[in-house]
């Protein structure tokens, strides 16, 4: 039971201002004394694309309802940092996934010491196959925010080559892309004059379990003092801290320690880095793209017992693929023998590693994915959209691909009724197509 209105411009951000100045545009829901519009906005502003929802507001009010912007990225958006030894193609790969030559690839170690930052969208088949069915004027792709930061070098943890400030770049992020080195070549130099891709995630991720350790060190003091005044919550920490600290004194990272719920998040501020997933990006020669050297079988092996995960990549070939148009791209492709882009691969992957999955707004205007953790219920997902959405948040309405290949259109899903009503409890699946209905 909604209407569509146009909306008037809204001149001071470029945007749309939403009115409830008309009242003939609303409709009732019969279940409660609240109307409701769904508005569908029609133009974009310099923060990023507006977006369909549903809003409510008590019959006879005519102050301004809402101010819809979205941003491409919202504000609980995850990053992804990009790490590595110097000279592994790093900044190479980071420059490819974002079509950006703002990360200087230079032959020499710390030719990265503030990191570079840019957005790569997330290739999926059925934003584009939900399009054949909506016909929108606009599709937006999910994705993420990258962060290309320095080379890391051994003893980092110390300080040395700028090692604090690299840390704290990481310490920052919610995930980390490790590049490793599995090509030869004698023309690019080797920080420790050898090409061995399981001494180098060695070497980053000792400096990792060691500012670890002394992150942990330098909190236990406080928290077991906390503790002994009867604090629970400084008891947990006490507790947890304990539990790391001898994890990593085996020189095992965090991510592979199992914590109950409650000592996670006690120890959630402390941005433990060995916590967090980590992705290896194998580096290959354009001769193995298809990651079959012994290096990257190596590299595999330490993923699988370390809770990783790998992909390869060419990040020499995929930046010259990267400049070229669509037409020479496609062919470029042919002839290499690879039906997409390795970066797609990797942009996906990524975002497996961040824990995230799609779900979809579908409309006229536009269709678009958003990123939305794993797990997460219709409020959260909702408040990816905006914070409103999740505060006052009603119902959802969902259907999947699947439903819109077999009946072409919504009305006609609706009425097949074969479109889900979900309530707050509801957990987020892989592919849902919402529409959110909303009180604030």
């Amino acid at each position: 039971m909604k209407s569509e209105w146009s909306v008037p411009f809204c001149p001071l951000c470029t945007g749309q201002l939403a009115m409830a100045g008309d009242e003939s545009g609303w409709q009732s829901d019969p279940q409660s004394s609240r109307v409701f519009a769904s508005f569908r906005v029609v133009s974009t502003n310099r923060l990023g694309i507006a977006i369909t929802v549903a809003v409510a507001k008590t019959a006879g009010s005519r102050r301004p309802v809402y101010h819809f912007l979205s941003p491409i990225l919202s504000g609980n958006s995850m990053e992804a940092g990009i790490v590595g030894l110097p000279n592994v193609g790093k900044s190479t790969l980071f420059n490819a996934l974002t079509s950006s030559v703002a990360a200087q690839s230079a032959n020499y170690p710390f030719c990265t010491i503030e990191p570079n930052e840019g957005i790569v969208s997330v290739p999926d088949a059925r934003l584009h196959r939900i399009t054949d069915f909506i016909k929108p004027q606009k599709v937006i792709p999910s994705a993420l925010k990258l962060v290309d930061i320095a080379g890391i070098v051994k003893g980092a943890a110390e300080g040395e080559g700028l090692g604090n400030k690299f840390l704290s770049h990481i310490r920052q992020v919610d995930a980390i892309m490790q590049v490793v080195r599995c090509f030869e070549d004698p023309d690019v130099i080797h920080v420790s004059g050898q090409v061995n891709p399981i001494a180098d995630i060695d070497t980053i991720e000792t400096e990792l379990v060691l500012a670890d350790m002394q992150t942990l060190e330098n909190a236990l003091g406080k928290a077991q003092r906390t503790a002994r005044s009867g604090d629970k919550e400084a008891k947990l920490r006490v507790a947890a801290i304990e539990k790391c600290n001898a994890h990593l004194e085996s020189e095992q990272p965090l991510r592979t320690l199992e914590l109950p719920e409650a000592e996670q998040v006690a120890i959630s501020s402390y941005g433990l880095m060995t916590a967090k997933p980590i992705l290896y990006i194998a580096n290959v020669d354009e001769n193995d793209l298809n990651g079959e050297h012994e290096l990257v079988g190596k590299v595999r092996e330490h993923a699988a017992k370390t809770g990783a995960s790998v992909a390869c990549v060419c990040a020499k070939l995929e930046s010259e693929i990267a400049e070229l148009d669509e037409e020479d791209r496609a062919e470029m492709l042919a002839d290499v023998g690879l039906e997409e882009p390795s970066l797609n691969i990797i942009a996906r992957e990524a975002y497996r590693t961040l824990g995230l999955q799609s779900f979809f707004t579908a409309g006229e205007t536009e269709v678009r994915a958003w990123p939305v953790r794993i797990g997460a219920t219709a409020p959260q997902a909702a408040g990816v959209i905006h914070s409103d959405f999740e505060r006052g948040f009603i119902r959802a309405e969902i259907y999947q691909l699947p439903e819109l290949e077999e009946y072409k259109t919504e009305k006609d899903i609706r009425q097949a009724g074969k479109l889900r009503v979900e309530g707050k409890s509801y957990v987020m699946q892989d592919g849902d197509i919402c529409h959110f209905l909303f009180n604030v």
